[in-house]
């Protein structure tokens, strides 16, 4: 056994528990249980083995072996590639759609996770040889606490206040408080439409949100984590039955319309709010110079 047995020992195990702890299967049923866990583990095992290698390579001079970490670079964005090509095949037969935004968030966070594993791997090795084994421990607590905590991201709740509003018609016109939704034809529709349907209203809380949550790939990942989270009344061939959003072009706010087959405003107000803040769907721009300057 060489001096630095014990040392990539234990930068691989930490490093493989951080993505385990990472690895969670949510309301989403994200990845699959039991394949798609095992696909992810065995690439986080990967990465940690090679951010515990790459110490011990620095060390030897062996320069030409940290090269891998450029080549397992290229196999976490086919990571990236992967999730992204199989959720968007599976997105197709989706009563209400992720939308192409979402899916993309999704891969990138499967990959971002990838190089926590291996940076995790990397100081645990680095403290157990510079140091000892109880150092090393202490930072392998603290590389789990941060991995955990840059695994989730804002959620809507912190930047909208969101309420219930009633929903009715004007002619064939359907509303969400004064926002308009669509037209409605059929006199059958519209009963099951006032009978299911729930509305609720979206005002974002600064400048920077009204262009956020006017994206559409940010308004396509609320309609299908609600229609996950509570069920949703339609089918294939209904697409009167549609949940949709529409903006208020005035104020920015968002009609939100939804046919849950949980009617309960209370837990259709907490799945709202917990909704991801996609990152593509971010804007700043009160941070624009030339609005700064106008100000």
């Amino acid at each position: 056994m060489t001096e630095y047995t014990l040392s990539i020992v234990f930068g691989v195990v930490i490093g493989t528990i951080s993505r385990i702890i990472m690895l969670k299967t949510d309301y989403r049923q994200y990845p699959t249980y039991l394949h798609g866990k095992i696909i992810h583990l065995s690439l986080g095992f990967i990465a940690a083995s090679l951010g515990a290698l790459a110490v011990p390579a620095i060390m030897e001079k062996e320069f030409t072996a940290v090269t891998l970490l450029t080549v397992a670079a290229t196999q976490f964005r086919d990571v990236r590639n992967m999730e992204r090509n199989t959720l968007t095949e599976v997105d197709g037969f989706e009563l209400v759609s992720r939308g192409k935004t979402y899916i993309e968030g999704i891969a990138i966070s499967f990959e971002s996770r990838n190089y926590l594993v291996m940076f995790t791997g990397f100081l645990g090795t680095l403290s157990y040889i510079m140091w000892n084994v109880f150092v090393a421990i202490v930072v392998a607590i603290i590389c789990l606490f941060i991995s955990n905590r840059l695994m989730s991201g804002s959620k809507l709740e912190e930047i909208v206040d969101i309420e219930q509003s009633r929903i009715h018609f004007d002619g064939a016109g359907l509303y969400v408080d004064n926002i308009y939704i669509m037209n409605i034809g059929l006199e059958e529709r519209k009963r099951e439409i006032l009978k299911y349907g729930m509305g609720f209203i979206l005002t974002p809380k600064n400048i920077n949100v009204v262009t956020t949550i006017g994206n559409l790939g940010q308004r396509q990942a609320i309609l299908h984590d609600v229609s996950v989270s509570l069920g949703v009344f339609r089918d294939s061939g209904t697409p009167a039955l549609t949940p949709l959003i529409k903006r208020d072009l005035d104020d920015g706010r968002l009609g939100v319309f939804i046919l849950p087959q949980i009617r309960d405003v209370d837990k259709a107000i907490a799945v709202i709010g917990s909704v991801p803040v996609l990152e593509s769907a971010v804007r700043m721009p009160s941070e624009s110079k030339s609005l700064t300057k106008r100000g």
